[in-house]
C-alpha cells in the first residue's frame, strides 16, 4: 500500500535533512516526468532481457515501486530492432550490442517537458567479461538506467568518491550502490509533486488519469535504435565515464540520452 500524503511530507523533509553531504540536493533530470493527473503513476517496464538479467530487472522494479509516486510493473517486452521504444512505457533490453564503448544507455522521448516513452539498454558485450561480469555491476546499471527513465539524474558523478548507497551514484565499487536510497525517493516525490490534470503533452491530446505518454511524441525513439553517438544528437555534457546527449526533432519533441561508458 502506498504511503499517505502526510507520511509523504514527512519522508520528503526527513530524506532531505538526512541526505549524504556528497549527494546532489536536487538530482532531477531537468524536471522531466511522466504526465498524469493522479499519483501514483503506473509505469510498465517491458521485459526484453536475457535470463541472466531477469532477476536484476525484477529487483530494480521492486526497488523503485517503493516510491509513493510510482506504481512499477514488469510486463512482456514489446521492443523491436535493437530496443525501439513504445509510447507510454519503458522498454528494458539486454543484448550483445558490440564494441560500442557504452555499458548502459537510458533514453527518454520528451514532448513538451513530459516523458512519452523510454528505453534502458545493457550491453552484454561488456557485461560478459571482467570487470563488469558481476551481479553487483549488473544490478547497479539496471537500477540506474531505469531510474533515469523516471526522471532522475545522478546524485554524484565522481567514480572515486565514497559510495552514497544508491544506484544513482557512479562508483568503481558497486557493492553498496545497487538500490535506490531515501534521497532518490524524496527527489521523485518532488518531481511528481504537481499533477498534470487536463494538461496537453505537446501532441494536442489531453492526459486521462494515470495514463503516461498520451501522444505519439515518442516518434524519435520509435524511429531509431539509438545505439550509437551519431543517433544521440548533440553532446550536452560529459564527465569522462558518462555523457548526456540531446536530439531535437522540433515542435517540442526531443530525445535525451544518458550514457555510461565502459
Amino acid at each position: 500500500m502506498k504511503r499517505t500524503a502526510t507520511i509523504l511530507s514527512v519522508m520528503v523533509i526527513g530524506a532531505t535533512l538526512l541526505a549524504p553531504a556528497g549527494a546532489d540536493a536536487g538530482h532531477s533530470w531537468n524536471n522531466y516526468h511522466w504526465a498524469r493527473s493522479a499519483n501514483p503513476v503506473q509505469l510498465n517496464l517491458g521485459d526484453n532481457v536475457s535470463p541472466m538479467w531477469s532477476g536484476h530487472l525484477a529487483t530494480a522494479a521492486a526497488d523503485w515501486d517503493q516510491s509513493a509516486v510510482l506504481d512499477v510493473n514488469v510486463v512482456h517486452g514489446a521492443a523491436k530492432g535493437q530496443c525501439r521504444a513504445k509510447s507510454g512505457r519503458i522498454e528494458v533490453c539486454s543484448d550483445f550490442y558490440g564494441d560500442t564503448g557504452w555499458l548502459g544507455v537510458a533514453s527518454i522521448s520528451v514532448s513538451g517537458g513530459h516523458i512519452t516513452s523510454a528505453v534502458a539498454k545493457m550491453n552484454d558485450t561488456y557485461f560478459s567479461a571482467p570487470p563488469y561480469n558481476t551481479a553487483a555491476w549488473r544490478q547497479l546499471v539496471m537500477c540506474q538506467e531505469i531510474g533515469h527513465d523516471f526522471g532522475l539524474d545522478h546524485q554524484d558523478e565522481n567514480f572515486t568518491n565514497p559510495n552514497l548507497g544508491t544506484c544513482m551514484d557512479y562508483t568503481n565499487d558497486p557493492s553498496s550502490n545497487q538500490h535506490p536510497n531515501a534521497h532518490d525517493f524524496a527527489q521523485l516525490e518532488a518531481i511528481y509533486a504537481h499533477l498534470d490534470a487536463g494538461s496537453d503533452d505537446g501532441g494536442g491530446k489531453k492526459c486521462p488519469p494515470k495514463k503516461p505518454g498520451c501522444s505519439a511524441g515518442s516518434r524519435g525513439l520509435a524511429g531509431s535504435d539509438l545505439s550509437s553517438p551519431g543517433e544521440w544528437g548533440q553532446l550536452v555534457r560529459s564527465n569522462g565515464r558518462n555523457a548526456l546527449y540531446e536530439r531535437d526533432f522540433g515542435k517540442g519533441h526531443k530525445v535525451v540520452t544518458f550514457v555510461i561508458w565502459a
